[in-house]
């Protein structure tokens, strides 16, 4: 059992990373920096030597090599390759010990991960595809996080009734909001609208919404985005406007809980604001900063953290129910 803890600790840590790396090969655009998958350029690692990059133009000639980009790309494939290694031993090791449900979600979801990752690059960067990674990688944590809390069971808290009805409708807004965002990332829809509080002057009758949310297939590329700029304009209203709806919703949530609450619901539910705060900041240093590429990789990665704060609230709240509410 202490081996199974030690991995599941590790895995959280190296799927935090990973987020990291993802968050920042896409926003050094760099998610085709190897245009080909799982190698590079035909290559287990980025080619250097004067023939492999010879040989490499060759079988690629619309694509030169830019080598920054390639080992962005190629070193978040390596930590996440690793990452579906500890994935396999937590299955593995969990079998030993009839724990099974949770490690094969586990084991199930980082193989569609790394389906994920092939088909960004085949499909060449389609949104759908690169926000399903996204919000795959934040469901990895969340489950990962929900393991080890099974692994270290927490005293269980006495709280009210309403907070756990509340607690679906809470995380379907937050899940929401993050899926918002990732398709405004998709869609490289970030810098649309630089003015606060919603948009540029006239913004209301930019709205595009047909075209913001269509799936726009057929493309050969997607890098830089196809969407018209009104379009993007509307993703990126949208986004703002959610995290406003989520700014409200959640911190309601996380106050209530935090004042009925003792032990460690409280403790993650001070988490969960002192998160949201962070994470609508960080939004707003986005606009006011245009995107910076440390602030854009931290929004990227407090929301995965508060979206697994909140998971594991909702865990918390749900053990033991018979003994647990008042």
């Amino acid at each position: 059992m202490k081996a199974l803890k030690h991995l599941v600790t590790s895995s959280i840590v190296l799927t935090m990373l990973v987020i990291l790396l993802g968050a920042y090969t896409r926003l050094t655009d760099a998610g085709l920096g190897c245009p080909d998958w799982p190698g590079c350029y035909g290559f287990l690692k980025v080619p250097q030597q004067a023939h492999h990059i010879e040989q490499a133009q060759a079988l690629y000639p619309d694509r030169p090599l830019e080598s920054h980009k390639a080992w962005n790309e190629m070193i978040h494939r390596y930590f996440a390759g690793t990452l579906g290694l500890l994935i396999l031993a937590i299955f593995l090791f969990s079998l030993k010990h009839k724990r099974v449900v949770l490690p094969s979600l586990l084991l199930t979801l980082v193989v569609f991960q790394a389906a994920l990752g092939m088909w960004t690059v085949t499909l060449a960067l389609h949104p759908v595809i690169v926000m399903g990674h996204l919000l795959g990688g934040f469901t990895l944590l969340s489950l990962l996080a929900l393991y080890w809390w099974q692994l270290h069971p927490a005293p269980v808290t006495v709280v009210k009734q309403s907070l756990k009805l509340l607690f679906w409708p809470v995380l379907l807004v937050l899940a929401a909001q993050i899926a918002l965002g990732g398709w405004t990332a998709a869609n490289y829809a970030a810098l649309s609208c630089i003015q606060l509080p919603v948009c540029e002057p006239g913004w209301t009758n930019q709205l595009n919404f047909d075209e913001a949310f269509s799936l726009h297939l057929g493309y050969d590329n997607y890098e830089y985005g196809v969407m018209s700029q009104s379009a993007r304009a509307t993703v990126h209203v949208m986004h703002r406007i959610g995290a406003v709806i989520t700014l409200v919703v959640v911190a309601a949530y996380a106050i209530a809980l935090w004042r009925s609450s003792s032990g460690v619901l409280k403790k993650l539910a001070f988490a969960v604001l002192a998160l949201l705060l962070l994470q609508f900041s960080l939004g707003l240093a986005n606009v006011v900063l245009h995107l910076p590429l440390g602030n854009a990789v931290a929004h990227n990665f407090v929301a995965a953290n508060l979206v697994m704060c909140l998971v594991v609230i909702g865990y918390q709240l749900h053990r033991n129910k018979e003994s647990a509410y008042a």
